[in-house]
């Protein structure tokens, strides 16, 4: 009988577990997890927050499905490797073998580059445990300061002025999320944020947190201005939890390296999720995604070569469908800067107004705004972000995905003022139509 073990008891590790037991039914499986709370959807913990969900809506599995997959889940914790020797050290000192290896330790909350992080109400939104703590500190809280420039800060942000917590937030540059989002869609988030109270502080950065005897009453900035609160959240990026692969020679760059099939340098070791840097055939490139979806399809797969087979793991294109102030938010594909040379950005708003004043009253007040910028290569389209109105996202995500060649409508696409909606709803019909006439 062939024993596997898992470290990381999140969608990877889980994924794994289920990919082995449905090629293995004999097999041991062993997940070691930190969290006693065992398997849950980290994104939920923002709409917790918020109060639109209990913790018990964020477990994906229920207990009698966890049963019939038949693993040990053990909580202690893993401290040391030994891949020549096929065996690792817990906390408790026991030693364990294991036949294949899967390291899914995903990643670690970044807040410790902030001076005065250890104070009392300087908090983060990494797990369960954070969210209690979070809580706790907000029902006490008058004002509260955010620091970071991606969705978790904004999700904080959110979840604070739901509970009526006054609050600062900090961000490094000239707007919100500017490698992602254009100024009109940064624009879009921060007046609405602004109708709600939130003071926006561009430009700014913590130089110190301020305590008195170990619980925060301010932060000093590096411009010299201080700003009083009571809590301070940080949500400024992740770093991979790598340190037991690095500890035991095993290859590493920013996350665990791994070829196509989730591999690591050491024989009989795989790695999956936030903490892996998994190459891409395509681009020739290791690739680190912090996605739940990758994620899961990742851990899938390494599971499944742990089990005998050679699956590779393809990268799907990024999909992030999330909530920007109460306003569903669909990322699709390379959105950023540096796209290739011949790329051409268009959008459409509400009306004319978008593009005559990106900053009118109409992102102030609209409460249903629905945006559509596209991205476009050569032939394919490359990138989308779709804010509001939904309906173009899975025919967007299809397109980007497959690279369907849009030559026949792209002429249309780039003219000005042309029905963007309506242009790619209409090929996308004409796409469904080749598919069930081919099968």
């Amino acid at each position: 009988m062939r024993r596997y073990v898992i470290i990381g008891s999140g969608p990877a590790g889980i994924a794994a577990a289920q990919a082995i037991r449905r090629q293995d039914s004999a097999a041991s499986i062993v997940i070691f997890g930190d969290e006693k709370a065992g398997y849950y959807s980290r994104p939920g913990l923002a709409y917790c927050l918020t109060g639109e969900v209990n913790e018990s809506q964020i477990f994906p599995l229920k207990d009698s499905e966890l049963n019939e997959l038949n693993v040990q889940l053990v909580h202690n914790r893993v401290t040391r490797l030994h891949p020549q020797g096929h065996r690792l050290e817990v906390s408790t000192g026991a030693v364990v073998q294991y036949d294949r290896l899967l390291i899914a330790t995903g990643s670690l909350s970044a807040r410790e580059q902030v001076p005065g992080h250890h104070a009392q109400g300087v908090v983060k939104l990494d797990n369960l445990e954070d969210l209690h703590e979070f809580i706790e500190y907000a029902s006490r809280a008058r004002t509260a300061v955010v620091v970071g420039g991606g969705i978790t800060a904004l999700e904080i942000v959110e979840g604070l002025v739901v509970r009526g917590v006054r609050v600062h937030y900090l961000l490094r540059g000239e707007r919100y999320w500017a490698s992602i989002l254009d100024q009109v869609e940064s624009s879009i988030i921060e007046q609405r944020l602004e109708n709600e109270g939130v003071k926006l502080h561009f430009h700014t950065e913590i130089s110190e947190i301020l305590q008195d005897h170990g619980k925060v009453t301010a932060v000093r900035t590096r411009d010299g201005a201080t700003l009083k609160c009571d809590m301070v959240a940080v949500a400024i990026g992740v770093l991979p939890n790598k340190d037991l692969a690095e500890a035991c020679g095993i290859q590493t760059k920013r996350g665990i390296l791994a070829d196509e099939y989730l591999r690591t340098s050491a024989a009989d070791v795989f790695t999956a999720g936030d903490v892996a840097q998994v190459f891409d055939p395509l681009t020739k490139s290791s690739v680190q995604e912090s996605l739940w979806g990758p994620a899961r399809e990742q851990g899938e797969k390494a599971g499944l070569n742990m089990s005998g087979l050679k699956e590779p793991y393809h990268r799907r294109i990024p999909v992030n469908v999330t909530r920007l102030t109460n306003l569903t938010t669909s990322i699709i594909g390379s959105v950023g800067h540096g796209q290739e040379n011949d790329l051409i950005s268009i959008s459409r708003g509400e009306s004319e107004i978008w593009r005559q004043a990106p900053e009118s009253s109409i992102a102030q007040t609209r409460q249903d705004v629905n945006r559509l910028r596209l991205l476009l290569g050569s032939k394919t389209l490359l990138g989308a972000v779709v804010m509001g109105d939904q309906e173009l996202s899975l025919p967007l995500q299809h397109l980007i995905q497959n690279k369907i060649d849009i030559s026949s409508i792209r002429g249309q696409l780039i003219q000005p003022g042309a029905p963007l909606s309506e242009t790619l709803l209409g090929f996308w019909a004409k796409q469904q139509g080749k598919i069930r006439g081919a099968s």
